[in-house]
């Protein structure tokens, strides 16, 4: 599997601090990889680890998730990690599910939590 793009980065919720450490343990591998992330996400991974190249849109739930469901549409994102938290309330639940099918259906690899995420960036070696 070939990733040439964007890798997305979101975390919902309680699962932010979970994304941060991520972005950490992976840090080598992802240096060298564009990576575009929702807003506070991104503000996040970016305190965490400086040396990425994290572009932030807007906050997920004030449209940070269909700028990214767009960037899956046009190309420019070919991986998504995207990191939902199954216990906080159903808002997030129409976000969560246009971006898994715009993932499928332009046939990116996507992970939606930790174990599958840990998976999918060792395909960047």
């Amino acid at each position: 599997m070939a990733v040439n793009g964007r890798i997305a980065l979101i975390a919902h919720d309680q699962k932010k601090d979970e994304m941060v450490a991520f972005a950490k343990a992976h840090q080598a591998l992802l240096q060298s990889r564009s990576i575009v992330a929702t807003g506070t996400t991104g503000g996040r991974v970016l305190d965490a680890c400086p040396t990425l190249d994290v572009t932030r849109l807007k906050s997920g739930p004030l449209g940070g998730d269909q700028q990214i469901g767009a960037m899956i549409a046009t190309g420019e994102v070919s991986m998504l990690i995207f990191l939902v938290d199954p216990l906080s309330a159903l808002p997030h639940d129409v976000d969560v599910k246009a971006l898994m099918r715009l993932a499928t259906v332009y046939d990116i690899p996507m992970a939606l939590n930790r174990a599958s995420a840990e998976i999918l960036v060792k395909t960047l070696d």
